[in-house]
């Protein structure tokens, strides 16, 4: 079981359900005992307890959110610190996240969609306000209410503004689809980083399609630096043309040509609204027939700052030139060689299932081997699985180049697509790949008992062979509550929490307490904590032995006279007998005094004397009580 569902943090906040996976965090659902309401806790995870980057992060989210306050915001309540565990207590928002929603209803209508855009617009709107720059704006950080309200929550990357800028390794945690270009560049934020986002955003809603994906994130990283997105309108031509101009400006590569700010998006959108025929003029380059992506060395030379257009074009002119002159020289080298018969055409063998070392070291070889690392948990370690050129394909030069494609446990491989699927399935493919499945289930309405949620790491993200993945399996609706049978007896409780579907753990514990043998002291689950059938309940019970009790007895005597002339006496009496440790003097002008007795059952007699003078005469007085310790 979840090591954190059943348990009460501070005293407060008792754990309910795993209702969420993030980055960094788990999230719960929970229930404050002293507001009596459902709340949502975000508790850092273990591995990045003690990694003081990630710790760092994730005050960061509690400081910035703690300034907000705006209803398409999601609140938070609370926060703690802890040497054991980090959390923060946010209002539990009762829907589904953006991304489901999306996945759901697939192209959203339009105007469904700018009534989600100005909800998220007007919260950023406040957040910039304050100084706050979101960063990490995508579906899965959006929450749909069920009463359709917008919640953005997660700010967990949050920056103030003229803060340090992030390496795009310090980004990892946000989704490369969503990032700007100059948060791809690793460069400083502003305000117009959320709006590229929103625009992102606008664009897979009014399309059902993102702008740019690949097969790695570095090449997303890539092409939202130097591709132009295709034309919205392209793709679904129901797309009015002014929504098409606001979604483009947004997303325009150089951060000039953007909105200025959230409201001047906001403001066009309005316009909009009003006139659906409106046109802005806005001359935002599409690209409907689209560009090879560069390489990673290539996009370092990148500079979408537009430089001088007549340097460019002496370069290309000059570039043009300088190839025409290097396959002139090549042909008249490859000529020569020819015919003096250098090299000729030769088979390649078969090379599959071999050694690659073997391979390498053997002379009678001529090849260029070059070798590619891949992995199949399948076959041997240094096994060669694949080649190109194939056995006996085409004739290559005797000296050509041959890739080999060597099994290797060293390369990291990718997170494979199991969202959506059956346990099984999804625990089959992942061992496919080599990497280990461990399933944790979580309550959650919205997914299909059996089916998977959400992976962590997250599909496509490359990790080294044998790391575990957790795979996050819905349960369905857990829906039987845990009966109160705390102060039964144990025939009593048992015969209660076996009449809801569920079993009694054979597991029982034993406490000292102040209750007869056997009565109910605790469960785990807590009361109330909602479960599936046939889940087993521990149950602590009292061993009938008593534990020590101390009760507070304050006694005083100001409705017998608020003041002394002379220093008081005062006499403690248990069930008759004097008790000369508790025999005390206190000042004339106290009227009060706080005693404490100890015990583990039964009732205590207690007799207080009070002496002292008024003027010369002596005065006492007595004062008697009962002390209950079954009670």
């Amino acid at each position: 079981m979840d090591k954190y569902i059943g348990k009460r943090l501070d005293a407060r906040y008792e754990v309910h359900e795993l209702i969420g996976v993030g980055g960094m965090s788990l999230v719960y659902r929970a229930y404050d005992v002293i507001e009596a309401k459902n709340v949502a806790i975000k508790i850092l995870k273990d591995e990045y307890f003690g990694n003081k980057d990630f710790m760092r992060r994730f005050k960061n989210e509690s400081r910035a959110v703690a300034v907000l306050s705006h209803p398409n915001i999601v609140k938070v309540l609370n926060v703690s610190f802890g040497t054991n565990f980090q959390y923060i207590v946010m209002e539990y928002v009762s829907g589904i996240t953006l991304k489901e929603y999306i996945s759901k209803t697939n192209r959203i209508d339009w105007r469904a969609s700018l009534a989600i855009i100005k909800q998220v617009l007007l919260a950023l709107s406040h957040a910039h306000s304050k100084g706050i720059i979101h960063r990490d704006i995508k579906p899965q950080n959006i929450m749909i209410t069920d009463g359709n309200v917008v919640k953005v929550t997660d700010f967990g990357i949050a920056r103030f503004f003229n803060n340090e800028t992030q390496t795009i390794t310090d980004r990892t945690i946000g989704s490369v689809h969503y990032i700007s270009p100059e948060q791809a560049k690793g460069l400083k934020t502003d305000v117009k980083s959320d709006i590229y986002s929103v625009g992102v955003l606008l664009y897979e809603m009014l399309t059902n399609r993102l702008p740019f994906e690949a097969d790695n994130a570095v090449s997303v990283a890539i092409m939202q630096m130097q591709v132009s997105p295709q034309s919205p309108r392209i793709i679904n031509s129901s797309i009015p043309v002014a929504l098409e101009e606001i979604t483009l400006k947004a997303m325009q590569k150089n951060p000039e040509n953007r909105y200025s700010s959230v409201e001047s998006m906001l403001n066009d959108i309005e316009k909009f609204e009003a006139n659906s025929d409106v046109k802005f003029g806005y001359n935002c380059f599409v690209d409907n027939n689209p560009t090879k992506v560069l390489s990673k060395d290539e996009s370092d030379e990148y500079d979408d700052e537009e430089k001088s257009k007549k340097k460019k074009t002496l370069f290309i002119v000059g570039g043009i030139a300088s190839t025409l002159v290097l396959f002139a020289l090549a042909f008249m080298f490859m000529t020569m060689f020819t015919s003096y018969g250098v090299s000729k055409n030769v088979d390649v063998p078969n090379f599959i299932g071999m050694k690659a070392s073997d391979v390498q070291n053997n002379k009678d070889y001529k090849f260029k081997f070059q070798i590619e690392n891949v992995y199949d948990h399948s076959k041997e370690e240094g096994i060669i699985i694949d080649q190109e050129p194939k056995a006996n394909s085409k004739k290559i030069k005797s000296d050509g180049t041959v890739i080999l494609k060597v099994n290797s446990s060293g390369v990291p491989v990718a997170v494979p697509k199991v969202v959506g699927l059956g346990v099984e399935e999804a625990k089959s493919k992942i061992s496919d790949v080599g990497l280990t499945p461990d399933v944790v289930l979580i309550s959650d309405p919205s997914v299909p008992a059996g089916k998977v949620k959400t992976v962590d790491p997250s599909e496509g993200v490359k990790v080294s062979v044998n790391s575990i993945v957790k795979i996050y399996v819905s349960k369905g609706v857990s829906n039987i509550k845990i009966p109160n049978v705390i102060g039964q007896t144990f025939e009593k409780a048992k015969s209660e929490i076996e009449s809801q579907g569920l079993k009694v753990d054979t597991d029982i514990k034993y406490e000292k307490s102040n209750k007869d043998k056997d009565i109910v002291l605790k469960t785990n689950p807590l009361p109330g904590v909602a479960v599936d059938a046939g889940t087993s309940v521990k149950v602590t019970l009292s061993s009938g032995e008593r534990k020590e009790r101390k009760i507070e007895l304050t006694v005083d005597w100001s409705d017998i006279r608020e003041e002394f002339d002379k220093d008081i006496v005062l006499k403690v009496y248990v069930d008759g007998e004097l008790d000369s440790s508790k025999t005390t003097t206190v000042d004339s002008s106290v009227n009060r005094k706080t005693f404490y007795f100890s015990g583990s059952k039964g009732k205590k007699h207690i007799k207080v004397k009070i002496k002292g003078f008024v003027g010369e005469r002596e005065e006492e007085y007595e004062k008697e009580y009962e002390i209950d310790f079954d009670r």
